[in-house]
């Protein structure tokens, strides 16, 4: 392993911000992790995974360790069930169609996600009625200083929207190297309920979709609404999507009778942070080089030169300008470094 200087990022970020490392290293396996960790105590690190939860705002005045961990492996199964192990540097919409295409179900509605296997835990990504935490099973992460390999259960993830432990008590502690999944072989429990994956099947014709009909349904779907950050960059959805109170929501829905809105429990209620921004008034604006997608307000994109400074000044922009019209804090999704 070579410890480069000076290294552009560029091609790996999916924003394809231009900014350099001050020193870079990929590693390949995970005796290759703990030698790194072991030889460079005492530096300041900074982990990429996939590149597609960050907003580079600036130059990254540390070694970055590339996480390339690869393999997909079924750790155990019976009639009903496999726990499909999948390494941290592993693409993430590649391991769901691998799945997929071997009938095992859970996961489908995840599809297209950008990023890769290891960094799902970190944000408990979800989508369509989905979570990770409703499959996973355990992961493997590697204590940064000890460069010991500790197991963590779901329940000590510690999962909540877009959160977890590792964004928590234990962030920059540990490196996720490899993620355990419980995944369906038969009486698959495929989740259509949302209105767009219905409406995609309707239009294949599709009465009783498989686990690999959903996936490809909830694929079209994002490849109709969002961006290819290989075509143009972007992150995929830049904002959560805020949760209110019933309360301050049915006074909300008073001035604004078309409010989407999805009640969790019977106190809060979550909005659709697309909405807000697309009422807003950003959807499909521009600002030089970095602007709203035309098709999905929730998504910033790079027309091409924009720096990350000037993505994250619209994205507060908008932050600024949704609370003012709704008295509602949309908060970023992706890390800002």
């Amino acid at each position: 392993m070579e410890i480069q200087t000076n290294y552009p990022l560029k091609s790996l970020n999916t924003f394809g911000i231009a900014a350099n490392a001050k020193e870079f290293v990929s590693v390949n396996s995970v005796e290759e992790l703990a030698e790194v960790l072991k030889e460079n105590t005492g530096k300041k690190l900074f982990i990429l995974g996939g590149g597609s939860n960050m907003l580079l705002t600036q130059d990254i005045d540390a070694l970055v360790i590339h996480v390339n961990l690869k393999g997909i492996d079924v750790v155990w199964q019976d009639d009903e069930t496999a726990h499909v192990k999948a390494m941290a540097g592993e693409n993430w919409h590649e391991f769901v169609q691998h799945c997929t295409g071997l009938n095992y179900g859970g996961i489908e509605n995840l599809s297209l996600i950008p990023g890769n296997v290891g960094t799902t835990p970190i944000q408990n990504i979800g989508a369509y009625g989905t979570e990770i935490k409703d499959t996973m099973i355990s992961c493997e992460a590697m204590q940064i200083t000890t460069q010991q390999i500790r197991t963590f259960t779901n329940a000590e993830c510690e999962f909540g929207y877009r959160e977890s432990i590792f964004k928590g008590l234990l962030k920059g502690q540990y490196i996720i190297t490899s993620v355990t999944f419980g995944l369906t072989k038969v009486n698959h429990k495929i989740n259509t309920s949302y209105g767009d994956i219905a409406a995609e099947l309707t239009k294949k014709g599709i009465v009783t979709p498989t686990i690999k009909d959903a996936g490809e349904a909830v694929t079209a779907i994002r490849q109709s609404k969002l961006p290819d950050p290989k075509e143009l960059g972007n992150s995929g959805s830049f904002f959560k999507n805020p949760i209110i109170t019933i309360e301050q929501f049915e006074k909300l829905y008073i001035l604004h009778p078309t409010m989407p809105h999805y009640t969790l429990d019977d106190t809060y209620v979550k909005v659709p942070a697309g909405w807000l921004i697309e009422q807003s008034g950003f959807k499909g604006s521009r600002y030089g080089d970095a602007g709203v997608h035309a098709r999905q307000a929730l998504v910033l994109v790079n027309y091409g030169n924009a720096t990350g400074q000037e993505l994250l000044d619209l994205s507060k922009k908008i932050q600024d300008t949704v609370f003012e019209k709704f008295g509602i804090a949309i908060e970023a999704e992706v890390n800002v470094v």
